[in-house]
């Protein structure tokens, strides 16, 4: 099979979402006469191929400032001491400036012993951003990063509480509202975040943000007592307790953002695309996927199109055998011209 046929295949399932069965039927109606899987075996080659160039891109993420982190659900049927349906995870990390990288890794679970090798290398200082799954906590402490909480998260629990009331016994007054009309202030004030600079962004957060903040904060203590834990509303305010000291950080500078949604935006291709291909047939192919999604994501956010970097890495892959070959072969370093 060709470069360029594989290209086309690795862009079909993991760009486009198409399982490699339909790739298989529609290359049929054209004259071709390969079996999905023979395509599934070729793509598991290639995609564990790309891991020096993945392990490049890796280092790249770990000297970075800022890491944006999340996690989904991969399911892996042949795992070794594990049943079919147990669950697996894709582990998503991305940067938002400077060289843009989403990087993917596949775990056969979700604990912080299995999450902390991602982070292996990672320079101390640097800020990490993520929801409020436990583990996060550990590997930030470890590792001596900056822990950032996302108000995003926060925002859904009180919206949940809020749907959870009839709308004709909502009134502007209900406790849920309440919240999110004030954590919608805070989003309000990030509207031009892009436009401006980092000093500008943080005179406004410390002047009016920090006000919100506090008024965030009064709410909570005052009404957290009158509230059933193990109610929505409850949930919510416990987790805005728990999460509290990540949440009001991002004030200190800038530069850091106020929700993970960037990162969620990112992993959403894969969940997407999971839903037609479903699961993956055995680990190699589970590493070969997070490999080739890293690669194809990493393509569509510096603006390269994915088929034709991965047509003209796939071209040079068995001609590198040094690093700096591998280097050079780094999706941002492809010549424009091809791009």
């Amino acid at each position: 099979m060709s470069e360029s046929a594989l290209a086309w295949i690795a862009t079909g399932k993991y760009q486009f979402g198409m399982p490699l069965y339909r790739q298989a039927g529609l290359l049929r109606r054209f004259g071709g006469d390969i079996s999905s899987n023979t395509i599934a075996a070729s793509m598991v080659r290639v995609g564990l191929a790309t891991q020096p160039v993945i392990d490049l891109v890796r280092d790249v993420l770990l000297d970075t400032e800022l890491i944006y982190c999340d996690e989904t659900t991969l399911q892996v049927l042949k795992e070794e001491g594990r049943r079919a349906q147990t669950k697996s995870y894709l582990w998503a990390q991305m940067t938002d400036s400077g060289v843009l990288i989403r990087c993917f890794t596949y775990t056969p679970g979700r604990g912080a012993k299995l999450g902390d090798k991602l982070f292996t290398g990672i320079r101390a200082g640097a800020v990490m951003m993520t929801d409020g799954y436990e583990p996060y906590n550990d590997i930030a402490e470890r590792h001596q990063l900056v822990h950032l909480g996302c108000w995003v998260h926060v925002r859904r629990y009180f919206v949940k509480a809020e749907d959870s009331v009839p709308k004709a016994a909502r009134t502007p007054h209900l406790l849920a509202t309440r919240f999110i009309k004030l954590i919608g202030k805070l989003f309000a004030a990030e509207a031009r975040r892009e436009t401006w600079s980092a000093s500008r962004r943080q005179r406004l957060r410390r002047r009016y943000s920090a006000r919100v903040l506090a008024a965030i904060h009064t709410l909570m203590v005052e009404q957290s007592p009158g509230v059933t834990p193990k109610s929505l509303l409850g949930k919510g305010l416990t987790y805005l307790r728990s999460q509290w000291p990540k949440l009001i950080r991002y004030v200190e500078n800038g530069d850091w953002p106020i929700s993970n949604n960037p990162c969620e935006n990112a992993i959403r291709p894969f969940c997407v695309g999971r839903r037609g291909w479903l699961f993956s047939d055995t680990v190699d192919g589970a590493n070969a996927s997070a490999n080739l999604y890293s690669l194809v994501e990493t393509c569509k956010a510096n603006g390269i199109d994915p088929y034709r970097y991965l047509t003209w890495l796939f071209q040079r892959l068995p001609l590198a055998t040094t690093v700096d070959d591998y280097d050079a072969l780094l999706p941002w370093k492809m010549p424009a011209d091809l791009r």
